[in-house]
Parts: C-alpha cells; structure tokens; sequence
C-alpha cells in the first residue's frame, strides 16, 4: 500500500500536480508538556491550536496555551478520557482542525486513531496505521527488522491468553524475561520475568497496564540483557521516500524502565558503532516506508559492544529535546511540515539532507518529578506552594503544569519540567544542568531534585560507564546527609514548630504571646534536704509505714499537681520541663506531705503520645530532684497504664520497672471493683516493697436506696477482700466527686471499724463543694486525703490542698504543713497555668450536673476535648445525659478509667448517631457497637458482680460468648526478651528495661516516638512556649541540655518561602553563632477521608507502597492465600503495581476496593 501510494505521487509530480496542503489548524490529542511543545511549534507557524483536556486536568497549564480549548471524554477515568478516539474526532470536527498532533503515549501509538484520522478527513501528524501496525506493534517490528537484516534481541510472539501456551513461549526463550507491552513505550507494562512462577501476576499487571495507557492489551516477552545500555536513532522520513537520522541519544539512566537522564550523543559509542547504529535505523525504517518522526531503539550490552534492535516508537519522544540541541532541527516543526507535503531538503522542511546534519556539542536532559527519592520515589501530589525555575544560556526548560498554585494530581505522569542542557563538552554540560538544577526552587511537594543532583555528579554518569541498573545498583546517589547531634535536633524541632505549628495545637487557639514566666519560690536551693516520708518508709519498711501512717494524729495530704490536676485541668498535657523546675522547691519546701502523685495513669501514654517525651525519664528526673517524699502513681491493675487487659508476667514487670526507677505508693484499682482482676498486680507491688493501696472505686450513694447494689455493705466487703490481698492501704477513690459529706462520713467510720488499715480519700471538685466531703473524711478518721495546690485546684481537679490545710491549722488533725511555702509553690503552678490555657475546656465553676452523669473528673475534660474533635461540643448537655443512660443500659457500672471511657465512647457514639436507649436496648434494631463496648461486655476489662445485663449482652456480642473469668488467665505469659528485640530491630538501637515496658504498654505509640526522639532529639527538655506555639523573632530561650551545659537559642527570622527542597530556612543564633535549620513544609493533607495506616512492625498489615488508586482486588476475608498470589494491585501516575503474598496467609480484612484512592502506608489487607 505504502509503496502504491509513494508511486501516485511520483505520477502526479511531473504534471505539476502536488499532494502539499497547507495545515491551517492542529489539535493536539494530549497534554502536560508535550501538548504546550506542539501548540507553541504550531503557533509559530501561524497555525490556529486546539487544546483538549479531561475533567481532572481542567485547570492544568495545556488547555490555556492553546487558541481553543474543550473537555474530552466527560464522564471517564483519567486516563480513559485521552483514550476516546470518538470524541477526539468528534471535538476535531466541530472545531474544523485540518490535523491531530497526538504526542507522545496516549493514543500516539494506536494505529486505530489514525484510520479514524483518515476516515474523517482530518490529517495524523505521524505514520499511517499501516506502518505503525508494523512498527508501533513491537512484535511484527521485531519481524520486520529480521527481515531487514537488523540484529534483535531473542523474543517471544505476541503472547496467547492461554497461561500455559505463554509458559512454553517463554520457556524456549529462556529466563530471565522481560515482558513489555506490544502497543506504546514509557516503560508501561514493562516487568522482568526472573522465572515461571512469576510469570502469571505479571502478565495480569502489564496486560491491564498496557490496556490502561494505550488502549490495547497485546504484550510479549524479550530475553532480558542484565548489563545493558539504551541507545537509541532518532529517525525523520517524508512521505517522498526520503530518510535521515538525527544521530543517537543515550537513555541509560532508568528507574522502573522509565528514562530519568538522557544525552546526546552517547559517551560509549565509537565512530564505527555510531554509523552502524545509525545505518542499522535507517535500514530498518526503509524497509517499513516510514514518514515523520521515529526512535529507533537498542540494547547495547554493555560486556560485548553488541547492539540489538528492541523496538521502534513511531512518535515524538519525551527526550527529542536533546536532539534538538545539538542538531539544530526542530522535530516537531518537521513533522507538520512532512504532514503538509514537503520534501527532506526543501528549505521550509525544517529537515536539512543528511550530508548537513552535525551534531554540534552535548547536551542532556533531567525529567524533574514530583517523585521523594527517600521514600522509594513515591509520588507526591498536590497543590505547589511556590515554584521557581532555572534559566540562562544553554538551558532549555519544557514545563507541563508547573507554576505556584498548580495541582498536581495523582492521575497522571509526575513530571514537573524537562531540563535540558547544552554545553561544548559532555562536563560543560553536567555542570550547567547542576547549576540549573539548583536554582529551582520547588516548594509545597516533594520532588527528585537533590537527587537528579547526585545522578549528574557521579563519577560512572560523567565517564558513561553506568548501566541500565545504575539507579538500582548505586545507593550512594541517595545518601542525603543528616546531622544527629543535640543541638541541631533541637533547632530543628523548634524550627518545625515554628514553620508547621506543633500538632498538638491544631484546632487550638492561641494564647497571647510572649508569655511571662512562672515566679519561682525565693529560696535557697543550697539548703539541705530534710527528712520527708519516703525517708520514713526506708526505715520502717512497708507494712511498718502502714502501721506508722494509721497511728499518726494529724491527717496526711497528697499532692495532686504533678498527675490528677493537670489530667482532670487540661487533658494531661503538663510537660516535664514544667514538673522539674518546682521539683527540687518541693523536697525543701514541702517536706510534710504524705506523697505526690506525679506518674501513672493517663499521663503515662500521653507523654509518649502528644508530648513527645519518656515517661521514664520524668520519673528519674523528679526523683532526683525529689528524694525525700513518698512519689505515688495510680495503677489499673491487669491494664497497668494501658486501656486493655496484659498477660499477668507484663504487669509484674511493669510494676518491677516502676519501683525501682522510683514509685513508692501504687494506688492499684480495677475498673470494675474485681478484686480477683488486681490480685497479680498487688502482689507485684507487695514484692517490690513499695506501699500497696489497694482501691475501692466510689459511684453512686450508698443512701440511695433505689440503686442498692451500691450500698455500705458493699463497700464494707470490697475493703475486706483488699486487706485479704494484701494492702497496706485502703484507697477510696470517688472519681467522679459524687461522694458527699454524709456519705464519706459513714464509709470512713464502718472501715475504721472493719478494717486494720489507714485510709486514704481521693474526690474531685466537680460540683464545687467537694471540699465538704474532704474534710468531713477528716473529722471521721481518715488517714490521708488528696487535694490539689491552689493554682490547680477546682472544677474537675481536686478540692484546694492549701484550703484544706488551712481549715484545719490548730486542730488535732493539722496536717502540719508550711502554709506559706505551698502558696509560694501554688504561684509557680499559677503562672504555669496560663501555658496550657488552650486545652482547658470552658467550664468556669463547678456543676451539680455531675450527681447524674457520674462522669469522673479527668474524664469530664477529656471527653469534652473528643467532642471538641468531633464536631460535637455544641451537643454537650446530650453527651452528659447520654452518659448517665448508658450507665443504667451497662446495669449501672463503676465508671473509671477504662470503663468510664467505654461508657464515654458509646454516649458520644449514641450522641452522634442520634440514638436513643430504647434503640440500643431493641433486639430489633441492628446496632454497631464500638469497638470498646463490645470489648467490655466480652469481659476483657473484667466483671461487676452481677455480671452485664443478658439482654444486651447478647446483642451487644452477636450471639459470642463473653469470657469465662479474668482475662489474664486466658492470656499466655509473653516472651519479654523476643519483645526486647521485636523492638530493637524496630527503632534500630539498644533497648533499656523501661523502653521494653513502654513497648509493652503501647507498642505503636512507643514506635512513634521512638522515632520522633530519633528524629528530634529530647523535646522535653525544651520551654513550654515554644514547644507548643514556636519561638517569635527575636526571642531568647536558654535549653539545659545536661548539668552545666546549657544552650542560649534566639530565632532571629525565617525564609518566606521554602527552597528547591521544599524546605524552609529557620534561622537561629546557638550560643551566639549563627545556625540554620531547614524545614520540610508540611504538605496538604487530602480531602479523601483519612484511611487507617499500615503498622511498619505488624507483619500481618499490608500498607500501600505509594499513593493511586486501588484497580483490582483480588482476595476476600476468610481467603486462604499461597506465597506468591496476587492480592491485589494500584495504579499510581499510569503505572500498575501488584501487591502479592510474601507468604501463605488467611486474608482478616480488606479495607479497599476497586476505584479507591489511596495515599501511601494507608492499611489495605489484614492478614490473620
């Protein structure tokens, strides 16, 4: 046909007839970069341009280069819109276009879009579809290029749906493979083959793949050249018969068989090679009658200096850029021309003859992408904050979309801008393109500049002797060099704060800044320490200490600062840094009091959680700071610190750990009053030698005699089963401040009549009048009673303890205590305070709501705090009601931490559900319960006495059976030293004991912040200010890193904008010297709705490798899966990916589906 066609022309010619017809408009059939390179050639030519584009590239850079613009393929996918070859041709019409330009991919490769091309009368700016069935399909390319005399790579046919006719195809090639897509180039549908096993996934990956981007699904298998290097022509031919070349490129540097660095000419080639290599192209092209632009490509392995033929791209390539250079011809301005009828040599051809193409100096080519070379070159998308490019003589810059307030989207290829590069030599050019590299300045998303930098640099890239494999096999090229020592870690974590805002005060508002500092007590901390009670417990030993505290006269008091205060005050958020500077007051100041509590409790996973900081370490540093007074932490029994049931070895380690690091009073609890459930950690505390407190959890009235279960005798025998166990105090803690003066009054005297052991009261000040009960428990016998200092004190905190002193100075029961130094210490607290303002909830005295919803004081501040973060704070008095309804639906249950937390998740879950207790307690009506609550009702946080009511037991559990007894009994002793380096292979370093309770406590949270303290260094030891809310210009911290170091810090300003990296320049003096620190700006954050992230650690979790959308799923819940089965696969910038089995495994869950968008670490599969 084509040589029928070539013969009419040379009929017509000598009549004077002529087949030229002047292009007078063009639609380009792409987009991004390609698409601006045509439209701006066309223009120059006079030609009108249309610009088509799809939905999500609707505000992309392309459509406004262009005189006219229209929507492509409304209504479909990304890709698919490109695709629509019917309403290509319909837009083409109706725009009057005399030719389509279709680029590079896409459509540019299809033979059917240029018959459809034809069909219309519109002219394809590119082979006809015979030729491209010949070339464009890589396998009848290979035939045609061993007729033609051309040296090829061993391959395979076009491969038969039959997996076991593919199987033989390949076997007689011999692996390994590589499979590539018959139709279309860019590496889509590329995979290695290393054996049969593999072969089946793969083929289902690049058949969809090369589907998705070219619309056909034909793909074959090619020997695979380990040592290779990718050369290839650039060829241009006229419809006259008439071939030249352009000389060769070298597209070596790849990464995923995507090209990322390309050169002109290649540094390898000889004069002999280049000229076979050359003629090799043209050959081949004569054979076929080619016309317009083509590539001709070659493995040459890299061992022999053999090259072979792999395929031809019947197209424009991505890096003709390079050509261009150092030939002077402008390619895409040559194919129009060759489209409109002209000859090779005419001088408005754009295409000289052969004998005048030189190549003229080196020039090279970076594809810049919004791809993070530290994170495996996940794609980054989003919006671009700022951008800024490289200029000046020798650089050529071919930008898609890239301008400050672009969106890059995760739909299609993630190129930013093609770099080129010129030079007289190869190193004038690698050392422009560095140059250019560094000037841009990208800012918003991530992209691969730094390391496109040390690809240009290295030594194997300058000299040419790199491979195929060179990316893959170079680990140097991503070394980007970070330094460790405190004081940068530190600066960088300020600097973080500063140009992305703390996290925890998202949401928040800001206090007025700066802060004044906290007023210290004037006093001399040269002063000895006197004796204080845990001096008197060294001494008497516990039960001794036990004995002694009962005979005392005068009542003890605890502190409650340092723990429940702050807990109850401001959603535990008090920071170390702010315990330690008033500790050392303390142990001079306040010698007379019983105990502090200061550890335990929520304040355990908080400070690892939202503070960044080792609980451990608080506890050290206040001991030391504090020798002399009993430290007092508040333990859950079998939940330690934590909100679950641990196996019974877990907490006795936990409680070793905390005894010896300095915890001298455990006020152990159950959440349920089970006295079985604390029996293990009892023990634990009893063998440590520290003081036991056993607790009874107060709720209810024990005068109410419609809730009776509650009653005095109750309460009488719970203290007599703790006594049995082994305490050597009995603890009542009323947590929700419900306990009223009459009550506590008669509770303390049955004890003191039933009971051999002190008593020790803890309440909160909720309804503003707890201090009645206080003080009534004094008058009644009560050993020891907690408050708080009077900056802390009220509301959901506990009563005042310097009112509570102060009431009773001069009685018999005068605690004994300096008034005046508490109220110095309560000063400090007062202006610490102000610090944490943003946390604390609008309450502004006490309620009386609390006698109904029973809602314990440190919950009270939390769960408003959840409702915060859940929209509904506005629904408060709903939540408070429905507190108090689930209590009565549970059959009225002792609510603390963790079951007051259960019982809070499910009156905020019935709150915004609008749920009411008839609906929950109806058989009928299906109900999804919180995870929490069924976790309660199956028994894993204990029992009350009575059990949960039946009913809604059963719903609750869904016909499962609750456990049989105490959870720990069902629960196997965990292997501490296989945990000990489960953890250190996790966080890769040496573990500490207390590490290794933390890990067991809260294994995620500790994971996290075992690497925000590599990361960051130790945060605590930072102001409270500025750890929160940044430093301002100009402000001044000094930062006690160790004793007697101590590093004076000043931010003196910051870059408006961040640099290349996407990082911004916060600049600080450190001891007076100036320092930098560069901070990653902190992208946005989608607007899918956040997905739960894959746990690095667990093995059973399957998390996405990059951010794309999910396009197959291929396993169910329940699914038995061999090693080596699909599971399911992504699509990401228009590459597939196939997520396979690492093992045989039973599928737990699958959290996607089929047209997902996913972002990269989101949790996928669960395997059991």
């Amino acid at each position: 046909m084509r040589a029928s066609f070539l013969l009419l022309i040379n009929l017509f010619e000598p009549l004077g007839l002529s087949l030229m017809k002047k292009i007078r408009s063009i639609l380009v059939a792409n987009r991004s970069e390609i698409a601006i390179r045509v439209l701006r050639a066309a223009s120059e030519l006079g030609i009108r341009t249309v610009a088509i584009y799809s939905n999500e590239d609707r505000f992309a850079l392309h459509r406004f280069k262009a005189d006219e613009s229209y929507l492509v393929g409304a209504g479909k996918k990304p890709i698919q819109a490109y695709l629509d070859i019917d309403d290509i041709i319909r837009i083409a019409r109706e725009a009057g276009v005399d030719a389509i330009h279709p680029g590079y991919g896409f459509l540019s490769e299809n033979p059917d879009f240029a018959d459809a091309c034809f069909a219309a009368g519109i002219a394809f700016i590119g082979p006809n579809g015979d030729v491209m069935r010949q070339l464009g399909n890589k396998v009848a390319a290979r035939n045609l290029a061993m007729r033609a005399g051309v040296p090829v790579v061993p391959a395979t046919p076009a491969l038969p749906l039959d997996i076991d006719q593919a199987r033989g195809l390949a076997e007689a090639v011999g692996y390994p493979l590589m499979l590539k897509a018959s139709w279309g180039g860019g590496g889509r549908g590329m995979r290695v083959v290393e054996n049969a096993e593999e072969l089946p996934g793969a083929l289902d990956v690049a058949r969809r793949e090369a589907k998705a981007a070219f619309g056909n699904d034909e793909v074959y298998l090619e020997k695979l050249v380990r040592r290779a290097r990718h050369v290839e022509v650039q060829v241009l031919g006229d419809r006259h018969g008439e071939l030249v070349h352009l000389f060769e490129r070298d597209c070596t540097v790849q990464r995923r068989n995507q090209k990322v660095v390309e050169r002109a000419p290649a540094p390898y080639l000889d004069e002999a090679t280049r000229q076979a290599l050359c003629a090799s192209a043209l050959q081949l092209a004569r054979a076929a009658d080619y016309t317009h632009a083509g590539t001709v490509e070659f493995l040459m392995d890299a061992d022999t200096g053999k090259f072979y033929f792999i395929e031809v791209n019947p197209r424009i390539q991505v890096e003709h850029t390079v050509t261009e250079q150092i030939t002077g011809v402008d390619i895409v301005k040559a194919q129009i021309r060759v489209t409109e009828g002209y000859r090779i040599g005419d001088e408005e051809s754009f295409i000289p003859q052969q004998a005048d193409i030189r190549m003229s100096g080196h020039a090279l080519q970076c594809r810049v992408t919004t791809e993070d070379p530290e994170n495996a070159f996940t794609p980054d998308y989003g919006k671009i904050a700022v951008y800024r490019s490289a200029a000046g003589f020798g650089i050529r810059l071919d930008a898609g979309t890239a301008y400050s307030g672009a969106v890059i989207t995760p739909f299609y290829d993630s190129l930013l801008v093609k770099v080129t590069a010129w030079g007289h030599s190869s190193d004038e050019a690698a050392l422009r393109m560095d140059r250019a590299l560094r000037e841009f300045r990208v800012r918003g998303l991530s992209t691969n500049l730094q390391f496109l930098e040390n690809v240009i640099a290295h030594p194997l890239f300058r000299t040419g002797a790199c491979t195929t494999r060179f990316i893959d096999e170079t680990p140097e090229l991503f070394n980007f060099v970070k330094r460790r020592d405190r004081a940068s870690r530190l600066l960088k974590f300020l600097g973080n704060v500063t140009v992305n805002g703390n996290p925890e005060m998202k949401g928040r508002k800001l206090p007025p800044l700066p802060l004044a500092r906290p007023i210290k007590p004037s006093f001399d901390l040269g002063a000895p320490i006197p004796a204080g009670t845990r001096d008197k417990l060294k001494e008497l030993g516990a039960q001794g200490f036990s004995d002694w505290m009962k005979a005392q006269p005068q009542v003890l008091l605890t502190d409650t600062s340092m723990r429940d205060a702050h807990q109850s005050l401001f959603a535990t958020r008090m920071r170390t840094h702010d315990m330690l500077a008033i500790a050392p007051y303390y142990a001079r100041m306040a010698p007379d009091l019983f105990s502090m509590e200061c550890w335990g409790g929520a304040t355990f996973d908080v400070a690892l959680r939202f503070l960044k900081e080792d609980p451990w370490e608080r506890l050290q540093r206040l001991r030391q700071a504090v020798p002399n007074i009993l430290f007092q932490m508040l333990l859950r029994s079998s939940n330690a610190v934590g909100y679950t049931n641990y196996s019974d070895n877990v907490v006795r380690y936990f409680v070793q750990q905390a005894a010896s690091n300095g915890i001298d009073v455990f006020r152990v609890f159950d959440s349920l009053n089970w006295v079985d459930n604390m029996r293990v950690a009892m023990d634990a505390v009893v063998e440590s030698g520290a003081l036991c407190e056993g607790t009874l959890c107060y709720t209810g009235d024990i005068f109410d005699s419609s809730r009776p279960k509650f009653n005095l005798a109750y309460y009488v025998n719970l203290a007599r089963q703790l006594e049995k166990a082994g305490a050597h105090i009995i603890g009542i803690k009323d947590m929700a401040g419900v306990c009223k003066p009459r009550a506590i009054t008669a509770l303390v005297k049955a004890l003191k009549d039933e009971v051999g052991l002190p008593l020790h009261f803890h309440t909160h000040d909720t309804s503003g009048i707890a201090a009645a009960s206080v003080l009534a428990a004094v008058e009644a016998g009560c050993d020891a009673v907690d408050g708080a200092l009077d900056a802390l004190s009220g509301l959901t905190s506990q009563p005042n303890l310097g009112s509570i002193a102060a009431a009773l100075k001069g009685s018999e029961r005068d605690p004994g205590v300096d008034l005046h130094n508490l109220q110095s210490l309560s000063h400090y607290w007062e202006g610490v305070r102000h610090y944490y303002a943003p946390f604390e909830p609008e309450i502004r005295s006490g309620t009386s709501d609390v006698y109904n919803h029973e809602m314990p004081g440190g919950q009270y501040t939390n769960l408003r705090e959840q409702a915060r973060a859940m929209g509904l704070e506005h629904r408060w008095p709903e939540i408070s009601k429905a507190y108090a309804e689930v209590n009565r639906l549970f059959g009225d249950i002792v609510k603390v931490t963790p079951t007051s937390k259960v019982v809070g998740d499910m009156a905020i879950f019935m709150v915004a559900n609008d749920l009411k207790p008839e609906d929950v307690s109806d058989p009928d009506k299906d109900i999804s319960f919180p995870e929490s609550v069924i976790s309660l009702f199956k028994g894993e946080l204990g029992f009350p006495p009575e059990g949960f009511p039946k009913d809604l037991e059963a719903k609750v559990l869904k016909g499962e059976k609750p456990l049989a007894g105490r959870a720990g009994d069902f629960m196997a002793p965990v292997d501490l030293e296989a945990k000990r380096k489960e953890l250190e292979h996790a966080i890769g370093r040496h573990t500490s004991d207390s590490d290794l309770a933390s890990y067991l406590m809260y294994p995620k949270v500790f994971r996290d912040y075992a690497e925000h303290r590599r990361e960051f260094g130790d945060v605590s030891l930072l102001p409270t200010a500025p750890f929160f809310y940044g430093l301002q210009d100009r402000e001044e911290i000094a930062i006690d890193i160790d004793k007697g170091k101590t590093l004076v810090v000043r931010q003196t300003g910051r870059a408006e904008a961040p640099d290349e990296e996407g990082k911004v320049k916060v600049f600080f003096e450190l001891n007076g010297q100036p320092r930098t620190a560069r901070v990653p700006k902190a992208g946005l954050e989608g607007a899918s709705k956040a997905r739960a992230k894959a746990d690095a650690a667990n093995v059973g979790h399957v998390g996405a490798p990059m951010p794309g959308m999910v396009v197959t799923v291929a396993i169910k819940p329940g699914q038995k899966v061999a090693k080596g089965a699909p599971l399911l696969s992504i699509e990401a910038m228009k590459m597939e990916t196939m997520l396979s089995a690492e093992r045989d495994v039973v599928i737990k869950a699958v959290h996607v589906k089929p047209g997902d968008v996913i972002a990269a670490k989101d949790l996928m599969v669960e395997y059991d």
